[in-house]
């Protein structure tokens, strides 16, 4: 029976332990050019990489300008973007950990402003739906053509062949949460009668075909997709996703079996409570449909997990692992705090989304505390692999010397013979 502390094997990747840095937006890129900051940036990820053999998923990076809609956050498509990118890839790389970026398209629930700003960009959907509690004054998004969606599945191939060249070890593409190919997955947001909606196989289309061409790109076992089936947020919701994204995961089973990973968003009320006791209180409400269907190939399942929750949902599933978001934000040591059951930090919702240009973005993004256990071994750890180093030195310098009084002593002779 697998641990929470046990290694897998994820994609191309050996990981230490089922401890996952889940993606977490935080406003540190710069406001319009979408570069992250570095060196703060590295920084962050560098701490959370720390504890060897963590897999990290970055924070959702926009694949092309006019899939975006925020500002101050990152995208993937520009070389000043990639360059930035590539010094934190090797700063995690340096940890011996790992990383993903995460492909992010807005869809409809980007900011129009900011699209008009940027580049005159449409705000743009599967349909022409508002999300509600829009303003009065913005427009309603336009539905995508044909032509269009075949441009927005090459920015995805485009940013996942990007991720690669800035050292990225996978892509994690972005179908969550009520963003574009979530959209596309759900009848409450889709109502196209076109080869992208009106049933099951349709509502599919988008987000398999973003899928197979990424995996033509970089291959399967660089390759992730995050899903929501019963996510809430941004008016989603179908009435009963589970033939859905029955149908979604099973088409990645027989199309992608060596997919590097699913990963799954838990339904409410984990998902929305810090107090969290069980799984699930709402029985039909479940991931499990998923879990059957995907096992026993890694699967990161996300949301408001105690240390508890975790280790119960590892040891009763094959292949999963169990992402952190807010208790990793604060306890950059968070593996190794929930191996040791340490203490966790609680965090400062207050600088969670500090902007880049700010003052005191620092705090409450690179300032959280190792524990001081985590230190100590790691301190230990050091002494102890300096030591074979500094014998090298020793035993280096002993044979030069061994190698010099040969030599004199056969000098010597060779003088004494003539």
């Amino acid at each position: 029976m697998a641990t929470f502390f046990s290694p897998i094997k994820v994609g191309n990747v050996h990981l230490e332990h089922r401890v996952v840095l889940a993606p977490l937006t935080r406003f540190r890129a710069t406001r319009s050019e979408h570069v992250p900051v570095v060196p703060l940036v590295k920084e962050y990820y560098e701490q959370r990489g720390s504890v060897p053999g963590t897999l990290l998923v970055s924070e959702a990076t926009f694949i092309a300008p006019e899939a975006g809609g925020y500002s101050y956050v990152p995208g993937i498509w520009s070389s000043d973007q990639i360059k930035a990118w590539k010094k934190i890839t090797d700063g995690v790389h340096a940890k011996r950990s790992y990383i993903f970026l995460q492909l992010w398209a807005l869809g409809r629930t980007a900011t129009a402003s900011v699209l008009t700003e940027e580049g005159n960009y449409p705000l743009v959907a599967p349909s022409p739906i508002s999300l509600s509690g829009s303003p009065s004054d913005a427009p309603a998004p336009r539905a995508l053509s044909i032509a269009q969606i075949d441009r927005y599945v090459g920015f995805y191939v485009q940013a996942a062949k990007n991720a690669i060249e800035a050292g990225f070890d996978g892509v994690e593409i972005h179908g969550a949460n009520g963003y574009l190919i979530d959209q596309f997955l759900q009848d409450v947001s889709n109502t196209r009668t076109d080869e992208y909606g009106g049933n099951i196989e349709n509502r599919s289309r988008f987000g398999l075909r973003v899928v197979d061409e990424v995996v033509k790109a970089i291959g399967a076992e660089k390759t992730a997709i995050r899903l929501s089936p019963w996510g809430r947020f941004q008016d989603m919701k179908m009435h009963d996703p589970i033939p859905q994204f029955s149908h979604f995961v099973s088409s990645l089973v027989e199309s992608h079996p060596k997919l590097a990973f699913v990963h799954l968003v838990e339904p409410p009320p984990i998902a929305e409570r810090t107090d969290v006791k069980h799984l699930s209180k709402i029985p039909e409400e479940s991931n499990d449909f998923i879990r059957k269907i995907w096992a026993p190939r890694p699967l990161v399942t996300t949301g408001g997990y105690t240390r508890e929750d975790a280790l119960k949902v590892v040891a009763d599933n094959k292949g999963a692992l169990v992402g952190f978001g807010r208790h990793f934000i604060s306890n950059p040591d968070v593996p190794f705090r929930l191996e040791h059951n340490l203490p966790l930090t609680p965090v400062d919702r207050s600088t969670i989304y500090t902007p880049s240009d700010k003052k005191g973005t620092e705090k409450g993004y690179i300032d959280y505390p190792f524990s001081e256990e985590f230190l100590k071994e790691r301190n230990s750890n050091s002494k102890a692999h300096s030591v074979p180093e500094e014998r090298h030195v020793v035993e280096s310098a002993v044979l030069v010397g061994l190698v010099g009084l040969i030599g004199f002593q056969a000098l010597s002779w060779w003088r004494g013979s003539r």
